[in-house]
């Protein structure tokens, strides 16, 4: 028998997609893995008042049971009212769902939004998975993402050694036929943390850093013109910060060239169509940096809370710079006593 997510006291994205738009700000969709990323977003988004998406990955749901994160995911409708956040907007949503079988299983387990990436296939072959999905998500008022045009880089299972950008003719088609809510588009954005490579980027003669080359607007306009008020999505939308690279770096970690998308790019795309920014390597990358650190300082350490609750509050630091400073998402709950 199927889960309603509104049983669990989630919500799906089509409100809070539609008043980013209208408001010129993006909803932050976080991905999680574990209990302290978890924790970590709950507390961050209950304080700041946002409305925030728990993103589970296949990845995540092969390493920490998918049974468990959607109850991890019940349990912090509960946590944002104890923190204080009386009517909390979080919605949960499967992240690069590959099949219609997985999207279905996850519609079935309480998900309140799904997304079918079948960005890899031919068009025509691309519509009729996610029109499927569609069909299926809409009777449980779930809500769907699809996409158009295929993203580079590594993060989970997700693989892609070149980009293509979404194609601005087509994105009509796309959506009038697949009846999707909201639509992941290629502009320029890629998974991991090493988002381009050396050759791709310019380098700061003063300080030596990359800085990669900046996203194809362009696209994203002429996107807005098809489709004007249509929710659009940027995976692949991490900033790779330089201070927790630094961080990992200092206390024997290896990650030369990292870079991500610079924040004043991820600004400005939140005040337009785009209402939803994915970030998942940001976290990890907090993350370790807080466990190296604190393990580096504190070689006697062996307890998991000691580092966790480090790395735990390097992530709420993360989260909420995330939400107040880029995408501009915090008071902007429907309720907001």
């Amino acid at each position: 028998m199927a889960i309603s997510y509104k049983d669990l006291g989630l919500v799906n994205t089509r409100d809070m997609f539609k008043r980013a738009v209208s408001g010129g700000y993006a909803i932050p969709a976080f991905n999680f893995n574990n209990l302290e990323q978890l924790q970590a977003i709950i507390t961050a988004s209950s304080e700041l008042k946002s409305p925030v998406i728990l993103q589970v990955s296949k990845g995540a749901r092969s390493y920490a049971n998918a049974t468990l994160l959607r109850y991890m995911a019940e349990g912090a409708v509960a946590f944002a009212k104890e923190l204080g956040c009386k009517h909390p907007e979080i919605a949960l949503h499967l992240d690069h769902g590959d099949s219609f079988e997985i999207c279905k299983e996850c519609v079935d387990m309480g998900f309140s939004s799904v997304m079918i990436d079948g960005s890899h296939l031919p068009f025509e072959e691309n519509i009729a998975l996610a029109k499927k999905v569609v069909d299926y998500a809409h009777q449980f008022d779930v809500t769907v993402e699809a996409e158009l045009g295929v993203l580079a880089g590594v993060e989970d299972d997700v693989v892609a050694e070149e980009s293509h950008y979404t194609k601005p003719e087509e994105v009509i088609e796309f959506a009038t036929r697949t009846g999707c809510d909201s639509l992941a588009i290629s502009i320029g954005t890629s998974h991991g943390a090493y988002k381009f490579t050396p050759e791709q980027c310019t380098r700061d003669p003063k300080t030596g850093r990359l800085i990669p080359p900046p996203l194809a607007f362009d696209v994203l306009e002429e996107i807005e013109k098809k489709l004007p008020g249509f929710p659009i999505v940027l995976h692949g939308s991490s900033s790779v910060p330089e201070k927790y690279v630094d961080i990992i770096n200092q206390y024997g970690g290896a990650l030369p060239n990292a870079v991500g998308i610079p924040e004043e790019q991820l600004r400005k795309a939140a005040k337009s169509a785009v209402c939803k920014i994915n970030i998942d390597s940001d976290s990890r990358l907090a993350y370790t940096a807080g466990v190296r650190e604190t393990l580096a300082q504190h070689p006697d350490y062996f307890d998991p809370r000691q580092y966790g609750k480090v790395a735990r509050s390097y992530m709420i630091d993360l989260y909420k710079e995330k939400i107040n400073d880029v995408l501009g998402s915090n008071d902007k709950l429907a309720q907001l006593d």
